[in-house]
């Protein structure tokens, strides 16, 4: 086999055919930047939780003056009630599975609440004593937090007990379904790569008919005859996935670490390492799709 020759006739089919190329080009790109998007999605969800739930507290909230009577029909939590909550925290049964725990009154919830909401019209009619006394609990095992729980709630004074990681799985839920819809529509978008590609060669094999007559005379096999086409639509695919990595390190360059990261430092973001492990995934998956969708479309509608 001539491997000039058949790279020759894949640059004479490539020229042939150049603006369906692109356009096979182009789809793959968008395709496969939805396919990466929706890997970086998912290791940006792996990364904040385990950056979050080893930081996620318990959180146990006293009964205020405005607290709903027939949670706290006593009122206001008094001082009997957080020594009690003091003691079964330091006691011998729940002081093992606690790293760290700390109280916060009124005025310093205040603080914090202003802090987090300065530009919210709200916070204005916010008093110190519509906020809940809290004990927060860092556990030396956040899964261990039902015990917490479990210890604290229906004690009188207490409002509710609350694990925060609840918060964080509504979080990732949402973040779970914007990557199973960038999934979808790079779904929809290879699906439409697949049929694009396949209608090129078949195109390129119909302008072609008379050489592919001539290396059928002189007994070329079904697989020389076949392979220009095959490595007209790899190329095609490979280049649409480079341009997809090309945006997905832009994406993280410029957006995730140029600009997430600047406005929110306190959690943790992925990087153009975790960018790098996407790219061959994303080569192998154009160049794959690519070759079948040619190899499948040869097979059927080229007749040699």
């Amino acid at each position: 086999m001539r491997a000039n020759f058949v790279f020759t006739e894949m640059g004479i089919a490539i020229r042939r055919n150049l603006s369906m190329i692109i356009s096979v080009i182009l789809v793959t790109f968008i395709s496969l930047t939805f396919v990466g998007t929706a890997g970086l999605l998912q290791q940006q969800i792996s990364s904040m939780k385990t950056y979050w739930y080893d930081k996620a507290q318990v959180a146990i909230y006293l009964c205020t003056k405005t607290s709903p009577q027939d949670v706290c029909p006593q009122g206001e939590a008094s001082k009997d009630v957080r020594n009690t909550i003091t003691s079964r925290l330091d006691s011998g049964t729940l002081k093992p599975y606690i790293e760290q725990y700390y109280f916060e009154n009124h005025d310093e919830a205040y603080k914090t609440f202003i802090k987090e909401f300065k530009d919210n019209a709200v916070a204005k009619y916010v008093t110190p004593a519509q906020l809940n006394e809290t004990f927060w609990v860092n556990l030396k095992d956040p899964n261990q937090a039902p015990i917490i729980i479990e210890s604290f709630t229906g004690l009188s004074g207490v409002e509710e007990v609350k694990d925060q990681r609840s918060y964080l799985d509504q979080i990732f839920a949402m973040l779970n379904i914007a990557s199973l819809a960038a999934i979808s529509i790079a779904g929809l978008m290879l699906f439409s790569a697949v049929l694009l590609i396949s209608t090129t060669i078949r195109l390129s094999a119909v302008m072609r008919r008379r050489e592919i007559g001539i290396m059928r005379l002189v007994g070329a096999s079904n697989f020389y005859i076949q392979l220009p086409f095959i490595l007209e639509g790899v190329v095609a695919g490979v280049l649409g996935s480079l341009l997809a990595g090309g945006a997905i390190f832009a994406l993280v360059q410029f957006f995730v670490q140029g600009f997430l990261a600047q406005q929110l430092p306190f959690t943790s973001f992925v990087g153009l390492g975790d960018a790098w492990t996407l790219l061959p995934g994303l080569l192998g998956l154009g160049a794959l799709l690519a070759g079948l969708a040619a190899f499948t479309s040869i097979r059927r509608y080229l007749k040699v």
